[in-house]
């Protein structure tokens, strides 16, 4: 499993225009949701901050975080971003989880390849899912 520093690099070291087409790969790399959450959408949490329908949830189950989130195919940039976050924290430490960089979508170099407000997005969905995780540990 790639860390969230050599991914950083690998994002960094391709032009703007292929980073973008990285996360879009990145997109469709997005676990579908459980039963149990896809039959009651009521159950997740909606990322305001993103201007696409984005939704999540965290278990933590003796100290691991388990990361469920949906974001619509139609919101690929997100969905990509999405699927990173997945591929970052699910299955992690709950202390690896909360100290994961704040900072990260900034750090995969994406503030030239998004608008500002898909970055808010990206933020947001970090920031809600280390609340849930801080309140469930």
């Amino acid at each position: 499993m790639q860390d969230a520093l050599e991914l950083a690099e690998d994002f960094n070291a391709i032009p703007i225009k292929d980073r973008l087409q990285l996360l879009l790969e990145f997109s469709e790399n997005l676990p579908a949701l459980p039963a149990r959450y896809a039959d009651h959408p009521d159950l997740l949490e909606r990322v305001e901050e993103c201007q696409s329908p984005v939704y999540l949830f965290v278990e933590v189950v003796e100290g691991v975080v388990h990361l469920f989130l949906t974001a619509p195919p139609e919101a690929p940039t997100t969905r990509g971003f999405a699927s990173i976050l997945h591929s970052m924290l699910d299955a992690r430490p709950v202390a690896e989880v909360l100290a994961f960089d704040d900072d990260f979508p900034s750090k995969l170099g994406l503030r030239e390849a998004v608008s500002a407000l898909r970055l808010r997005g990206m933020t947001g969905m970090l920031r809600r899912i280390k609340r849930q995780v801080a309140e469930k540990a």
